[in-house]
């Protein structure tokens, strides 16, 4: 029976697994094979992705080899996913649907690329129109198919290092974005010489794109937000709750709306919600046995790193350290807060304790074509 089944038919029951599942049911017969391979892929992908959470990939932050570490929600569990086809070692810049933005950790000038690391494909975008070091970097989907294969999106890069006229550096005060669907950069507007000093020397990077405009934390001691709205082209700041208190804070959407996560030294870790007039409102607090179960015995809360997604916000520390999960429940009336055990071993084999840099992704075993 399930031999004669329609592709249509079929392909409908194998929206409904997990991408692990998925390739191991199309191991087991040519027919199935070959209606993963045929049916189309952007319709398939995005059923998959409404059925599954994201996973949580985390890559190591110091050159342990070419490998990264990924886990399961469906079924709490790690694997082990080699990154031998990359040709240089990378750090990841942010997640786009099924792929990951990286950049070479080789390379001081800007270079951006593409890899999904479970179909090992990996391509270079083209250099930006300006050569420049340490800019902060910001993504945006563009579509609703922003989780398949080839997802509609644009880079932009502001702030860094450049050569100046008359040799030496310079602050770069222009704004550069790449766009996905002309695999062009264009350069769209300027950076206040204050905003570009501050993408320059005190951004770690990480943007969060909510309602129109792109937001940068500062890290520097006091913590400070940066936001550049799009369509307007004008850029803004404000600051964040006890900012001179925090020792880790980062930036997470939710719901279409920007939220603030950050810990206070000897106490709680909080969420916050950005409301009118750049106000934050309290939504959240971290149980403080898991608190305690996180920092290890410690106080500080300095070490630890956040990264989120629609449906979860994950804090974290080393791969074997844990995660404090605060998850969106199936019904979708509540969020709840999870304990996930950290990965120490695959397969029997012991895993080191490493510092690993984590993003989300939705698994994706189509191959890019752009």
């Amino acid at each position: 029976m399930w031999s004669n089944l329609p592709f249509d038919v079929l392909a409908k029951i194998f929206s409904f697994l997990s991408p692990d599942s998925l390739a191991r049911a199309r191991s087991t017969c040519r027919h199935w094979n070959s209606c993963v391979d045929t049916y189309p892929i952007a319709t398939s992908f995005i059923l998959l992705s409404l059925h599954h959470r994201a996973w949580f990939l985390a890559l190591p932050t110091r050159n342990r080899g070419q490998h990264c570490y990924v886990h399961n929600p469906v079924i709490d569990n790690w694997h082990l996913l080699s990154l031998d086809f990359l040709p240089d070692p990378v750090r990841p810049v942010a997640s786009i649907g099924a792929l990951i933005l990286v950049r070479p950790t080789n390379c001081t000038v800007l270079q951006l690329a593409l890899c999904n690391p479970f179909t090992r494909q990996f391509r270079y975008l083209p250099m930006s129109n300006i050569s420049r070091t340490n800019p902060a970097v910001g993504v945006v989907t563009l579509d609703s198919v922003q989780h398949g294969p080839n997802p509609n999106f644009r880079v932009y890069v502001a702030g860094g290092m450049s050569e100046a006229p008359r040799g030496g550096a310079m602050y770069e005060l222009k704004l550069e974005m790449y766009d996905s669907t002309d695999d062009t950069w264009h350069v769209v507007g300027f950076v206040p010489t204050e905003f570009a000093v501050r993408l320059t020397v005190w951004t770690p990077n990480e943007s969060v794109y909510s309602n129109g405009v792109l937001y940068w934390m500062t890290s520097a001691r006091a913590y400070s937000v940066m936001g550049y709205e799009i369509d307007g082209h004008r850029w803004r700041g404000f600051g964040v709750p006890m900012a001179d208190k925090l020792e880790f804070a980062a930036l997470l959407c939710r719901n279409g709306g920007l939220m603030l996560v950050g810990g206070a030294s000897e106490g709680e870790a909080c969420i916050w919600e950005l409301k009118e007039g750049d106000r934050w409102g309290l939504i959240e607090k971290v149980p403080m046995e898991m608190g305690r179960k996180l920092l290890g015995g410690k106080r500080s809360w300095g070490s630890i790193k956040c990264v989120g997604s629609e449906e979860a916000i994950y804090l974290y520390k080393e791969l074997g350290s844990g995660m404090v999960v605060w998850r969106e429940m199936e019904e979708k009336a509540r969020w709840a807060w999870f304990w996930i055990e950290g990965c120490h071993s695959i397969g029997g084999n012991q895993v080191p304790n490493l510092p690993i840099k984590g993003v989300f992704l939705h698994p994706n075993l189509f191959p890019f074509t752009f």
